[in-house]
């Protein structure tokens, strides 16, 4: 019987299946992006003959399942390129499984919960969580064989969840990163750059990652310094206007926070 990892409050657990499949020898990547050139070496180290990356269009050659990893407005085009019939994969977050098998496709999913910038290769892939679904337990099962191989640890995550994991995923990578960027323009106007800011985010991560929102948290807010955020709010509003409305509904939410821990600390 394999496990696969299913996220649950206070960490990872297990969530039992009841078919073991084995990882497949061969499989056709179909997407040349970051994704999809991370997933055929990956595949490759692990000793599975992976055929590709190939470009959208491209007809496998092999017999074994296919992963789409191409944009999620091409996934159900792509997917009725391929013969009926065929086990079919695809490597997006937010999308369901019905666009594989409206293509008539025995369908999964495998979305890797890691950020993967060009040139990262398989190595970005070692370690991440894996978001796997299958409409049938085979195909569930081939999910997690693949997400295995590839050196990730998978869990569940049905198809009524997907927007809310994917939102959830990009508001902690894709969100973050705009949020910094808006904090290096702001130091720019004061002489500063973005290296002077890493020390402190990762410090502000790793806190977060150790001991949760409301101990992590630090800062005017938390110590309920109104003047100074004032002056702050002031200077954003000279400075970089555009980063007004931002500041303004992060401030809410983070008394919210604020809030919260104080609620626990009582």
């Amino acid at each position: 019987m394999d496990r696969d990892r299913h996220p649950a409050e206070g960490g990872w657990t297990e969530m039992s299946t009841d078919t073991d499949v084995p990882c497949p020898a061969e499989c056709a990547v179909i997407g040349a992006g970051r994704v999809g050139t991370a997933f055929a070496a990956a595949l490759r180290a692990a000793g599975i003959a992976a055929e590709g990356p190939l470009g959208r269009g491209e007809l496998p050659a092999s017999d074994g399942p296919v992963l789409l990893c191409v944009p999620d407005a091409q996934i159900e085009a792509a997917a009725r390129a391929l013969p009926p019939g065929r086990l079919v994969g695809h490597t997006s977050g937010a999308t369901t499984l019905d666009v594989l098998t409206r293509a008539g496709h025995e369908a999964f999913s495998l979305h890797p919960l890691m950020t993967v910038p060009h040139g990262a290769g398989a190595a970005q892939l070692a370690g991440a969580p894996a978001a796997v679904a299958g409409s049938t337990p085979r195909a569930l099962g081939t999910a997690r064989a693949l997400a295995t191989a590839a050196g990730m640890a998978s869990f569940a995550v049905d198809d009524a969840h997907r927007a809310a994991y994917h939102a959830s995923a990009s508001i902690a990578a894709n969100l973050l990163v705009t949020l910094q960027d808006g904090a290096e323009r702001l130091l720019a106007t004061a002489g500063g750059d973005r290296a002077m800011l890493v020390p402190l985010v990762r410090a502000a991560v790793e806190a977060w990652a150790r001991e949760g929102g409301e101990r992590a948290l630090t800062g005017p807010i938390a110590r309920g310094d109104a003047e100074t955020v004032a002056r702050q709010r002031d200077a954003i509003a000279e400075r970089t206007p555009d980063l007004l409305e931002v500041f303004d509904a992060l401030a809410r939410a983070t008394e919210r926070l604020a809030a919260r821990d104080a609620d626990v600390a009582a």
